[in-house]
């Protein structure tokens, strides 16, 4: 059965004007169809609000039932990482460049928002990952990634040793720049750059692809997502490596570090147009068929 919405929060890429034309024709139509807008505080910065009500993003996340996202899949992915655990469907008008998330087109923003509004959408639940770095007895961060956990090394030309454990059996120790453990839609991403397979994003897996390993025998694997991943830092030259969440978060890891991965106990749902299809994205995105 749709769902009813009549609170929409609105997020707008971080410190950039460009989007604010499309956050004004936005805003007007919604409060046109007599619907709660609020506005994130972050973005308002940026935007002159004309009486919009804003909110910050712990707000916005406990009183919208849908969340508009104008910017590009990064602009997706931190709104999709700062609201984790709220259950709110996220929908993504693309200003970037690929748009593999953020799927609907400025030009076609209104005509698609009567549509959602109406109730003719796809709604898909896709799963994130929540990392936590111990060192030695205490557990100093924890931090979810849409797209992917990354663990490489940083300003260094040497590589790093580690230890990978699913489930707490030990996989494999290998040297390499590092390795990316991806989600679904992650598997699009650097995961995709790194030589990983193309995961439909609804699976139930997570996907680990090693970096540039010494090891040509070391090979992606793909494992399901109630999966326990673990990785300790064995060796990293007495330099930093770095956990990176969806290229956005940095977090210095050192030797003897233990890095532990699974699935959020909450999915993030999103809201595609009625005609959204995966596959056709993956042509136009990664343009398969092209003559050369």
């Amino acid at each position: 059965m749709p769902l009813a919405f009549t609170t929409i929060g609105l997020i707008g890429k971080y410190g950039d004007p460009s989007v604010n034309e499309t956050l004004s024709t936005l805003s007007a139509y919604l409060q046109a169809q007599e619907l709660r807008v609020m506005l994130d505080e972050v973005t308002a910065q940026t935007f002159a609000g004309q009486g919009i009500e804003t909110a910050s993003r712990q707000i916005i996340g406990t009183h919208c039932d849908l969340v508009i996202v104008i910017g590009g899949d990064g602009t997706l992915l931190n709104a999709a990482r700062s609201l984790a655990d709220t259950g709110i469907p996220l929908v993504g008008i693309n200003l970037g460049r690929l748009g593999f998330l953020a799927d609907i087109s400025p030009d076609r923003m209104i005509e698609i928002m009567a549509e959602i509004l109406r109730g003719h959408y796809l709604l898909e639940e896709r799963c994130l990952l929540r990392s936590a770095i111990k060192r030695g007895d205490k557990e100093i961060n924890e931090s979810c990634a849409f797209n992917d956990v990354v663990v490489h090394k940083w300003n260094m030309a040497r590589m790093i040793e580690f230890e990978t454990y699913i489930n707490g059996q030990f996989v494999n120790s290998q040297r390499a720049d590092g390795l990316i453990v991806a989600t679904p839609t992650g598997s699009t991403a650097y995961a995709l750059s790194g030589g990983g397979p193309i995961l439909h994003p609804t699976l139930c897996a997570i996907a680990l692809v090693p970096i540039c390993p010494h090891t040509l025998s070391s090979r992606p694997i793909v494992v399901n997502s109630d999966s326990q991943i673990d990785v300790v830092i064995t060796d990293c030259n007495h330099e930093r490596a770095q956990l990176t969440c969806d290229g956005q978060m940095n977090f210095d890891l050192f030797e003897g570090d233990h890095i532990h991965i699974r699935r959020n106990a909450c999915p993030i749902r999103l809201i595609h147009p009625a005609d959204h299809d995966h596959y056709k994205i993956l042509r136009t995105k990664l343009r398969w068929g092209e003559k050369l």
